[in-house]
Order: C-alpha cells, then structure tokens, then sequence
C-alpha cells in the first residue's frame, strides 16, 4: 500500500508538515505569547548549558516547563476572538496537503478547471480515507516563502473554484463521499478575478455542493474567509477547529469598512462572532473539533489524527443515506439557519 499522501503530493509539499515533538516545535510566537516564550527561552538556555558543560540543571527545567504549562493553559483558557484570529493564521499552524498527507491513502491529484487553468491554491484529487474512497479538496496556504507565492496565499481565483466545482461534480458521477479542508482569508480580491467571473465562480461552487449527490464532509482548519470559504463548505456536516474562525469578512476588511481603521481589527473581531465557540451556538457549524493546549500547530501530528477520527464518525453514517436524502438534508440544514437568523 502507497504511504498516505505518496509520491505525487511530494510534488505538491513544499516541506513535510511541522514535527509534533514538543522539543521540536515552532519557533514563531504570537505577541500574546510573549510570557511563554520567554519561559521556552529560558528552558532552551539551560539545555543548552546541560548540553555544553555536563551541569545537571533537570530539576529546574522541570519546574520552568511545568511553569510554561500552566501558563499556556491559564492563557488559551480565556483567548479573545481576536487571539483566536491569530491563532488560526498561525503560520506553522498545520495546514490542507498536511491533512491530506496524514489522512488520504494513494493521493491522486487532478489538475486545472478545464476552462482557463489550473489554481494551486485550490487542491484536488482522489484517495481513500481509511479505506473510503473518496475525493478530497482543499485551500492551501504554502508553508514558506516560495510556496506561499505559488499556491498564492489561499486564495484562489475563478479558475480554482471552476476546478472545485468540476471535481464535486465528478464525485457524484462516481459515487465518492466528498471531504474538504478550508483554511483561506477569502477569494483573490484582483481586478483580473473580477474579470473571469469570480463571484460566479464561487456561487457555481456552492451550488455544486448543495446539489451533490453524496457525503460531503467540510472542516474548517484555520481561516473561513467569506464566500471564498462557503464554496467547499456547503457541507453535510462542518466541522471546525477550536482555534480556527469562519466569518463573512476578516477582521481588518470589517474595520477598513466600518471605521476607515484596520488598527479596529479587535473590535471587529468581537462583533463578527466568528469563533468556533459562537458558530456552534448559532448552529452554523456542526461540531468543535478540540485543539491540543496551545493550537494545533504544537501538535501537529496529534491534531491531523483527531480532525481524521472526527471525519470518520461523521461520514460512516452519511454513507447509508441515498442521494436525494443527502441532497433534502442539506438544503433544508441551510435553509433553516436563514429561517432562524442570528440572534
């Protein structure tokens, strides 16, 4: 059996996924954590001093990490939706192909809208997801530099949610459960998006989702920016990550509007009620996925193994409905959320 991911999403990696060994872990801290990297520092010091000259010093890392601990703890207990903005930004926060590469067995990707052109930063294929065959998509990010640039930051332009409607169209000629991963600040804004048709693009995607004829489960995994989102989360089931968010704008576009003043982000982000915590209350996602203490990203492996499990139960049960049922469900699921409003 091919490894999950396999060959052929090496090509589309820049680099394996983040490593989950807590001594191993990101370097980046958001500058509310500027109290536990100090801690880290101290702790990185003192190895550093056991390491060079032989000084037994186990006793007081012991008591600086369980120090650190209880800090992250006390701190992720009480984030503000703001924080939790830059938490799902997080840049070594895990991000789709790390999913893929955990989850999807014998990773096949499909290319291009077959209309104007391939979008990296909208990901597609097929697989099996615990034996299920399926088809997969995705909004990538990239990890560094260079793959930031080519999968153009998460956002894709017409082309990428043409090819996403191609490939939810041709999971319902064969009969493949659907799965997607969504983590985007939105669509790509540009003039020559515009001109392709991208507001038609997104709402073809959407509409490709509802109508699809078999299991579509959607997990938000860092940012659910605006339609950019919706149009691979028009779902059976959402999931969402603890620390991720899911709005109809971002923080800084809401306070650019409303105030002229992206330095309101904070604020916007209060009003916008986009944490996992407010959706679930307003019935706009379906289930919380829990974060290791401190996001996913000090964990990675450990999350992609939590998000595969919450999938799976998900999906087992969507599996024994017939097309026409899935399809009354979910427009009825989405219906009712307009009936019932926010409140």
């Amino acid at each position: 059996m091919i490894r999950p991911g396999g060959w052929r999403l090496a090509a589309l990696c820049a680099k394996p996924p983040a490593p989950s060994d807590p001594d191993l872990w990101m370097r980046h801290f958001l500058d509310f954590e500027k109290p536990i990297a100090e801690l880290e520092g101290q702790i990185e010091e003192l190895r550093r001093t056991t390491d060079a000259g032989g000084i037994d010093v186990a006793d007081e890392i012991g008591k600086l990490r369980d120090k650190a601990e209880k800090l992250l703890a006390t701190t992720y207990a009480k984030l503000s939706p703001w924080q939790k903005a830059q938490v799902a930004r997080h840049p070594d926060r895990p991000k789709c192909l790390a999913y893929i590469a955990g989850l999807i067995e014998e990773f096949t990707p499909l290319a291009g809208d077959r209309a104007f052109a391939d979008d990296q930063a909208m990901v597609g294929g097929l697989g099996r997801f615990r034996g299920q065959p399926v088809m997969v998509l995705g909004i990538e990010k990239g990890t560094d530099t260079d793959s930031r640039i080519r999968h153009n930051f998460g956002s894709p332009r017409p082309e990428g949610y043409r090819k996403a409607r191609r490939l939810m169209e041709l999971a319902g000629r064969f009969n493949l459960p659907i799965l997607s991963f969504v983590d985007t600040a939105g669509a790509f804004p540009g003039v020559e998006a515009e001109a392709r048709g991208q507001a038609e693009a997104i709402a073809r995607s959407i509409e490709a989702g509802l109508e699809a004829p078999v299991p579509f489960v959607a997990t938000i995994i860092g940012e659910g920016g605006s339609g950019g989102a919706i149009a691979i989360a028009a779902a059976d089931r959402v999931l969402m990550l603890e620390h991720s968010i899911y709005s109809v704008i971002s923080p800084e576009g809401c306070a650019s509007i409303l105030w002229r003043d992206s330095a309101q982000a904070p604020t916007a982000a209060e009003a916008l009620r986009l944490t996992a915590e407010d959706l679930k209350r307003l019935n706009l996602v379906d289930s919380v996925v829990p974060e290791p203490m401190g996001g996913a990203h000090r964990e990675a492996a450990a999350m992609v193994a939590t998000v595969g499990d919450r999938i799976e139960a998900c999906l087992t049960p969507l599996l024994a409905l017939d097309g026409a049922t899935l399809r009354a469900r979910r427009r009825e699921k989405f219906l009712e959320m307009g009936r019932t409003g926010i409140v």
